[in-house]
């Protein structure tokens, strides 16, 4: 019986997905004056940055709104032959793990820091999924700071949400798995005795912005999903969506659909803290990794940690309690007043919105309906402000305007629906092309949204590109949100899965954009700062070259005297001072990568010669009109050999 409804259910879904889906004309979706609306004449700048999640390719990508123009691709998680972060020896430290070297990722979700409750622009927060990371990149620099392991987590799904002056970066864990220190090896069907939830407070230097796992709450095993923080009269509390409430741990799809409701955890973070910092909890022997990277050194450093602060949410009194919520909601997002609560149940055909106000009266007014292992959970009417009636099949995250309303993206019914947080009356809806997934709106999350324009990310093209074999790429779409109604005006591809993103005006990055790294402030191990420094040293087996790069010439580009079994390390220097001058390096048959080199800064590459013979190098990023002529050549001798160590440029050369 349950395998006919379930099947049922499925059909229906599908019919309404395809209907809903029936593509139209573009007349039908797209005004006479959009493509005016999202022009940026040639020299023109866009007037937003969107980051954007890259998915399972670890990266993020940076575009241009309104015109929708790929800008730039961030190396995060991954490795990036690009740029050769994660190759070269500078960069490897930062996708360390207590895994090892794990040199992919998959990126989901993206947090700017906040200062009450708005923008400002310092750094960019990232989660990894599958191996559960943060990051923090600097916005001067648009390039990885630094990444910390979330341990006694699997699946950190939850994150990188942040409080609203940036004090802590949140993560929950999608996986309920047991904690380092209890057994482990145990049979995966005691997952409701044995099987816990983590919920990790990352605390963030104001200053520096440095990281650290301040302390970590063991909840019931539930998976978490989303979470947002609170703003205004709801500052201090965090808001985490909940599902599998069963228990389950086989044949999710099934068996962790069968409550009506699942929950929303509210959590108050302010007194938890207070109660760590009083001397609660114990400390668990949980190894992570938390690795830097030095502007200054141009390196990155690598540590494991060995221990994290636990407390259990079974053991704190008044700082928990479980809003009931239909049905596995996917998204907990907060209004800019902080007043509302909206869970988007993804099997649910109604939005409920939650009142801050009524929540807190409930809990004065022991307003419960027992508990869920320990923890109150409140009633449901007692909380609630309100439904919004029929708005569309498969809810799962909502934005805010400046002007009052809240935009739902609809994944089965493929739709943005645009409603009223007050009335709850909906206002608008226009078709997705299709099967959305997150929305964004320019500053939705915060206390001050700035409209204008939201992004719906699709996880399905189908016929809305060229084809390009099975394979199709992943899309976004514009629309003008200014107006009474929503208008599209653009589509645009992304690259990997569009998760989230983040949007913020251009306004607040542009003018703490670095432009070069100033050498007389290198401080790397192995820099040179002056081509009559350059040189090649022998220690046993192990070669240093000690190269510049400058237009147009390497130096020393005529090296001789490397051997078969031979490690060589290339420390190369880009001595240019001028914006947009890189010099790429990369060698023939180097089975690692090549590297990117900025202006002012300095890389090693790691090169084991495997054939005897001469062997080019020369510059990979094209830097002027002599470009071609940056070259050199690498002379590899059998091992063994007395082939002297000889290196020059031009009149210094090695000669017969």
């Amino acid at each position: 019986m349950k395998k006919i409804l379930k099947n049922t259910v499925i059909t229906f879904l599908g019919l309404v997905f395809f209907a809903a889906c029936k593509p139209k004309s573009a007349s039908d979706a797209v005004s006479g004056d959009a493509a005016q609306k999202v022009y940026v004449a040639p020299g023109e700048h866009d007037e937003f940055y969107s980051f954007t999640s890259g998915g399972f390719s670890g990266q993020i990508s940076v575009y241009g709104l309104p015109s929708g123009r790929l800008l730039k691709v961030l190396p995060v998680f991954s490795q990036d032959p690009e740029t050769g972060y994660g190759y070269g020896e500078d960069t490897k430290p930062m996708l360390n793990t207590s895994h090892g070297f794990v040199p992919w990722g998959d990126q989901h979700h993206l947090a700017i820091s906040q200062t009450n409750g708005e923008y400002d622009g310092r750094w960019l927060f990232a989660n990894e999924n599958n191996t559960p990371r943060i990051a923090r990149l600097d916005l001067t620099t648009f390039t990885t700071a630094e990444i910390i392991e979330i341990p006694n987590s699997a699946g950190n799904h939850s994150s990188p949400f942040i409080t609203d002056n940036t004090e802590y970066v949140v993560a929950g864990t999608r996986f309920s798995v047991p904690f380092a220190d209890e057994n482990v090896d145990i049979p995966i069907s005691s997952y409701a005795e044995n099987f816990s939830g983590a919920l990790s407070f990352i605390k963030v230097n104001p200053e520096s912005g440095r990281m650290n796992i301040e302390f970590q709450l063991k909840t019931p095993p539930v998976n978490y999903d989303l979470s947002h923080t609170g703003k205004g009269p709801s500052s201090g509390w965090f808001f985490f969506s909940t599902y599998n409430t069963e228990k389950a741990h086989t044949l999710l799809e099934v068996n962790a659909s069968q409550n009506d409701k699942d929950f929303i955890l509210a959590l108050n973070w302010k007194k938890i803290e207070e109660l760590a910092k009083s001397g609660k909890g114990r400390k668990v022997k949980s190894k992570f990794a938390h690795n830097v990277y030095d502007h200054d050194t141009h390196s990155a450093t690598s540590e494991i940690i060995e221990e994290v602060l636990v407390l259990d949410i079974k053991d704190l009194n008044d700082v928990a309690y479980y809003i009931p919520c239909p049905k596995s909601p996917h998204g907990a997002d907060v209004d800019p007043t902080g007043e509302y609560i909206v869970g988007s149940g993804k099997l649910a055909s109604l939005i409920p919105v939650f009142s801050f106000t009524k929540m807190l009266k409930a809990i004065d007014d022991k307003k419960f309906d027992g508990d869920f292992d320990g923890i109150p959970v409140l009633n449901y009417d007692a909380v609630l402000h309100g439904e919004v009636e029929k708005p569309g099949l498969g809810p799962l995250h909502t934005e805010f305007d400046d002007k009052g309303n809240a935009y739902t993206s609809f994944f089965v019914s493929s739709e943005v629906v645009k409603w009223d947080v007050k009335t709850l009356k909906v206002l608008d809806r226009q078709p997705t092309y299709y099967s959305t997934g997150h929305l964004t709106v320019p500053g939705g999350d915060t206390k001050k949204p700035y409209g204008k324009y939201l992004v719906a990310w699709n996880k399905i093209t189908k016929d809305r590109y060229l084809p390009t074999g099975p394979e199709l790429t992943q899309s976004a779409q514009l629309f003008d949100i200014s107006g009474e109604k929503m208008e599209l005006l653009l589509d645009f591809p992304t690259i990997g899965e569009p998760h989230y993103a983040q949007i913020i005006p251009a306004s607040l990055l542009i003018e703490k954009q670095k432009r070069i790294y100033d050498i007389n402030q290198n401080k790397h191990k192995y820099v040179v700062k002056n081509e009559n420094d350059s040189r090649v040293e022998r220690n046993g087996n192990r070669v240093d070259v000690y190269m510049t790069l400058i237009r147009t010439h390497i130096t020393p580009d005529n090296i001789e005297g490397i051997k078969l079994g031979d490690e060589v390390y290339f420390h190369i220097t880009n001595l240019e001072q001028d914006w947009d001058l890189p010099h790429g390096f990369a060698i023939l048959g180097n089975n690692n990568s090549e590297v990117l080199i900025l202006p002012g800064e300095t890389r090693t590459l790691k090169w084991i010669p495997t054939k005897v013979g001469i062997i080019p190098m020369y510059c990979t990023d094209f830097c002027s009109a002599l470009h071609q002529e940056m070259q050199g050549y690498i002379r590899v001798s059998p091992a063994g050999s007395n082939t002297p160590l000889r290196f020059g440029t031009g009149d210094k050369a090695p000669k017969n």
